[in-house]
């Protein structure tokens, strides 16, 4: 019988994070308390398996075994069985705080408690549960399917056992696994958002044009997408809810959110989701 996996979050992460473990044979449990978002969700996962067997990556008959794998449900106690969840809820403090307190009241006693959160504390998130040793963040990457980083992140209570663990499930869902440790925005954001809100306040003070901004970005910086591109991808709610983490964590005033970027999100120009960010869609 696989290994059961429960994903908490049907959104871009949580659909993205059931696909690479229904893909590598696993069978997950999606939970959200949203129809909607499962529907969502669901039908995401199909399209991107679609994308998958048009490039070859995949063979047709391989679909259907994988949509297979995948069962959903709204409830949190549908992960009850699993031997890892990983929860992909909205970057909320309070959100996460209430889910692994929930969590680890339906969870088996054996699971490990994963969060992918881009920058909350492990050791916060870990706090809310009476198993602090088997909380540990594993930070995907978007979108899930194709990008191959993991950062895997000890709080100060997880174990030696339970890192190895998620390390070996990592590389088993085709990743590579990179071990960071708990400070606000780990590596990956830490490095990543500051250089976003650069951008923006180069495009608040006129410097350039927001097109100008990221031509110099990909073209001179050999970047894949430019910076305010991929704010609008990762969501300039969640850059703004990052910045904001790593200003609090730190207390530099270099992590200072631009006031531009808090602006657009105010206005609700939250990136290719609302077809309107630092570029429209």
């Amino acid at each position: 019988m696989a290994e059961r996996v429960a994903v908490i979050g049907a959104g871009q992460m949580g659909n993205g994070i059931t696909h690479v473990f229904a893909q590598n044979g696993f069978d997950v449990t999606m939970i959200d308390v949203s129809a909607d978002a499962l529907e969502r969700g669901t039908f995401t996962i199909s399209s991107n398996l679609d994308r998958q067997i048009k490039k070859g990556a995949l063979q047709a008959s391989d679909k259907d075994a994988i949509l297979g794998r995948i069962t959903t449900a709204r409830e949190l106690g549908a992960a009850k069985d699993a031997s890892l969840v990983v929860e992909a809820a909205t970057e909320n403090r309070d959100l996460k705080f209430n889910i692994f307190s929930d969590l680890d009241r339906v969870a088996s006693a054996n699971a490990i408690l994963a969060t992918n959160t881009s920058s909350i504390s492990i050791t916060e998130i870990a706090a809310r549960t009476k198993r602090p040793e088997q909380v540990i963040g594993m930070h995907f990457m978007n979108p899930v399917p194709v990008m191959q980083l993991v950062e895997v992140i000890r709080g100060l209570a997880t174990s030696d056992a339970t890192t190895a663990r998620v390390l070996e499930l990592s590389k088993a869902v085709g990743k590579t696994p990179v071990e960071v440790r708990d400070y606000p925005g780990f590596v990956a954001n830490r490095i990543l958002m500051p250089m976003i809100n650069e951008a923006v306040y180069c495009l608040m003070e006129g410097v350039g044009t927001a097109e100008a901004i990221d031509t110099v970005m990909k073209l001179g910086m050999n970047h894949p997408m430019g910076p305010l591109a991929l704010a609008d991808l990762i969501g300039l709610d969640t850059c703004l809810a990052i910045l904001e983490v790593l200003h609090d964590g730190l207390g530099d005033p270099k992590y200072r959110p631009c006031p531009l970027l808090r602006k657009y999100v105010a206005a609700g120009w939250l990136g290719r989701k609302a077809k309107r960010g630092f570029f429209e869609y």
